[in-house]
């Protein structure tokens, strides 16, 4: 009989970021790498190297004599990372209402559908997951891979942020609005107003500000 074979270096940190985006592993915790490499059942050699990984994405972070934690950004960091996400997912919305295909607003439309789905029962989880989604239809939709990759880049790294947001009583089924704005700019072809509904829909101020900062010192 053969053993399983080992988890490849981009597996292990492929399993890393979605544990870290979905939440399994919060802002300021630190890795257990002889844990992780029981887990993975390898040594931990391929573990600090998916690490690595992980610290050129910005996802995790590793201090000399300490070890390595998740990546836990402060306030204003937080608020420059939002800003530059903003425009970007800004400029993606503009494109995609003058290229989006009949196949890209379909996978928008669907995006949505199980947003709102997942909205109106409660469910924060499935909201987060079909929110990305709905966000990374967009992206594709700009007809720009240059683009949707830095977008991606940036949203893997503030997930665990936004995903805390919508534990916030009533987010989700605001954020569910603002998407069927961003959705209709969209497909009116109104570059210029996907564009702005976009930008205030991930930009964090005013109230939305405080709703982030009261989450995270909760959280």
């Amino acid at each position: 009989m053969t053993s399983p074979a080992k988890p490849t270096v981009q597996q292990i940190r492929q399993v890393l970021e979605n544990a870290i985006v979905d939440g399994r592993f919060v802002p300021g915790e630190k890795l257990d790498l002889e844990a992780l490499a029981a887990e993975f059942a390898c040594s931990r050699t391929p573990i600090r190297e998916a690490l690595q990984a992980l610290e050129a994405s910005g996802l995790v972070k590793v201090e000399p004599k300490r070890g390595t934690f998740v990546t836990e950004l402060d306030v204003v960091e937080l608020t420059e990372r939002f800003e530059v996400m903003a425009e970007l997912e800004a400029m993606c919305a503009r494109l995609a209402a003058t290229r989006a295909s009949g196949p890209e607003l379909a996978r928008i439309h669907d995006a949505q559908a199980a947003c709102d789905e997942a909205a109106r029962t409660g469910d924060s989880d499935a909201y987060y997951h079909e929110n990305r989604a709905f966000h990374l239809a967009i992206y594709a939709a700009s007809g720009n891979r240059f683009l949707e990759a830095e977008a991606q880049r940036l949203q893997t790294m503030l997930q665990p942020y936004r995903r805390r947001q919508l534990t916030v009583r009533g987010r989700m089924m605001r954020s569910l609005q603002e998407h069927a704005t961003i959705v209709s700019r969209i497909e009116a072809g109104d570059a210029a107003g996907a564009a702005e509904v976009m930008n205030a829909h991930v930009r964090i101020q005013g109230d939305r500000f405080h709703e982030l900062v009261a989450s995270l010192r909760t959280g």
